[in-house]
């Protein structure tokens, strides 16, 4: 994961090139969760090129595993020597080399959205820096990004990019699928998209837009007067106000609270430190 209280690289059509250390770190870690058999997908800025062509250049390479991947991980990743820490337990590890690093993610800062086995089983075979990967379906890579909206980083273009380049020839059912109870995020990220390119507006199937647009309009003729604030499960810090001083609801509070209940529950082994070089720290707000 990129450092969201900095400006994203900027992107470009030309392949970034990478530092000697930067690159022995990928490359190492690639072939170390191939070895294991760990199952995993590749995202962030390599999955990005993947399906739009555009090149990121970053600090870090985002592996997408399921909770249950992440401690013989690092464990594999500790046994080589690198430094390893927790940084979220709900979502969150790292392996270090130098000043680089690569993200270990099993899901959404806010809990909403976790990695299952299915993200794997439907990521493609590709390569990264000549080592065989699967890299993440477009649409888990698009879910990925619809709660990326915080002041220091916004993923919608992202979103609008994938579109895009795809011709919209994505499983969008999958999409709703992803979203769940959440589809009014996905309607937002398609609103964006076109707006942005209102000429390709059927790249979204428009039975899809007169469903999400259907049951928007529903909402606002029968407004629940007991529905909860959901600010803080797009940012925490921006809508903080309203928690600390208004005396609204934490959500995001309480998806993480039964995130990391269930894990002590499920013993998901990222829900503590397992290895000397392990330490824990929330410094992440998103994938």
């Amino acid at each position: 994961m990129a450092d969201t209280s900095k400006p994203l690289p900027v992107s470009s059509s030309q392949a970034p090139q990478f530092a000697p250390e930067q690159e022995y770190l990928f490359r190492e870690v690639l072939r170390i969760v191939n070895e294991h058999k760990v199952p995993y997908a590749v995202s962030g800025a390599f999955a990005l090129h993947e399906h739009t062509a555009i090149w990121r250049n970053t600090k870090d390479l985002d592996i997408f595993l399921a909770a249950d991947q992440v401690s013989r991980t690092m464990q594999a990743l500790n046994d080589v020597g690198f430094e390893t820490e927790i940084c979220d337990p709900v979502w969150l590890c790292k392996a270090r080399h130098e000043h680089y690093f690569v993200d270990l993610i099993s899901g959404m800062s806010n809990a909403v959205i976790r990695v299952d086995q299915s993200w794997i089983d439907r990521a493609s075979q590709s390569e990264v820096l000549g080592i065989p990967v699967r890299v993440l379906a477009p649409e888990e890579l698009i879910a990925s990004k619809l709660f990326v909206a915080f002041r220091e980083r916004f993923d919608g273009s992202d979103i609008a990019h994938i579109i895009y380049r795809t011709r919209g020839n994505l499983e969008w059912k999958r999409l709703l699928e992803l979203a769940g109870e959440h589809w009014e995020i996905l309607l937002w990220a398609l609103m964006l998209f076109r707006y942005v390119y209102p000429a390709h507006s059927d790249y979204v199937p428009s039975a899809l837009w007169q469903d999400l647009l259907s049951r928007y309009a529903e909402l606002l003729q029968h407004t629940n007067p007991n529905a909860p604030f959901r600010g803080s499960l797009v940012d925490e810090n921006m809508f903080s106000i309203d928690v600390k001083d208004w005396g609204l609801e934490d959500l995001q509070g309480g998806f993480r609270t039964r995130r990391l209940h269930k894990q002590a529950h499920s013993a998901e082994p990222n829900s503590s430190n397992s290895g000397d070089h392990q330490k824990s720290k929330r410094n992440g707000r998103g994938i």
